[in-house]
């Protein structure tokens, strides 16, 4: 079956979809996305997904031209129409010619593999560095530059994500992610002030750490409390939460997947699994 899309109040098949060239978001970059994962329908923190994008449009004015109530139906349609148990869903809103651009993608999701989530991911630290002081590093633009090119030279080296440092030197994200420390039984994460996008799965780790009384600090880190940390693990919303094993080629404490991030791996599923 043919990938359906949802493209300026329209459904196509994909082959069919086109926006104008002279469109500003494709020639500028000037547009925001949200990427999700559905699973049996459902998306998990929908709500805050696109209350960000919403408040994203209003930062970088691009007209938001839904109710958020018309927006989440029209979602739900296009993975409905696309018939996957467990999709990809891309939301994606850009600055037109005349008025706001609207595309909706639904692909079977890929996931890692189980393995993957076994042994950890390995990860640099990436020769890129983001600006804390900027202000798009707390909207999810799709002038996805300094990412893309993290994860790519990433990539290269073999390794399965990069850590960008601010310019402070301080830690501040993953290329694809939001990174978390265990150090003594206490969960840290990078503040946002680090320039640290405000992930929706990251808010998810903090309502389940509210939930079991599992405090999580944030605050600045450097690269020697990542060698250090007991445990590291990584969040998106479409991997949710994935261990982080090795840095630089050289194990974090013992290299295996650490007691605290399992538990944050099994929470997190099953609040995927039971999403209203």
């Amino acid at each position: 079956m043919e990938e359906i899309v949802f493209l300026n109040g329209r459904f196509l098949p994909v082959r069919q979809a086109k926006i104008p060239i002279s469109d500003p978001g494709f020639l500028l970059g000037f547009g925001v996305f949200e990427t999700m994962r559905s699973y049996n329908n459902r998306i998990v923190y929908l709500e805050e997904h696109l209350k960000r994008i919403k408040e994203s449009c209003r930062l970088i004015k691009i007209r938001f031209s839904y109710s958020l109530p018309e927006l989440k139906d029209t979602i739900k349609r296009t993975i409905k129409t696309n018939n996957f148990k467990d999709a990809y869903v891309r939301l994606t809103l850009w600055k037109a010619k005349k008025g706001t651009g609207t595309l909706i993608i639904v692909r079977k999701y890929r996931p890692h593999s189980f393995q993957k989530y076994k042994t950890g991911f390995k990860a640099c630290i990436s020769q890129f560095s983001q600006n804390e002081n900027y202000l798009f590093p707390h909207i999810k633009t799709t002038s996805f530059i300094l990412y893309r090119l993290a994860y790519a030279r990433a990539e290269e080296g073999g390794f399965d994500e990069a850590i960008i440092l601010n310019n402070r030197g301080y830690v501040s994200e993953g290329s694809r992610s939001n990174i978390f420390l265990v150090k003594d039984n206490t969960v840290f994460t990078p503040s946002l002030s680090s320039g640290c996008l405000a992930g929706i799965t990251r808010k998810a780790i903090f309502d389940l750490a509210k939930i079991y009384n599992i405090k999580i600090c944030e605050g600045n880190f450097t690269l020697r409390d990542l060698h250090t940390a007991d445990e590291i693990f990584l969040t998106n919303s479409l991997m949710g939460v994935m261990p982080l094993t090795s840095l630089e080629k050289e194990p974090i404490a013992k290299g295996s997947v650490g007691r605290v991030t399992k538990f944050f791996m099994k929470r997190y599923n099953l609040l995927l699994r039971n999403a209203t």
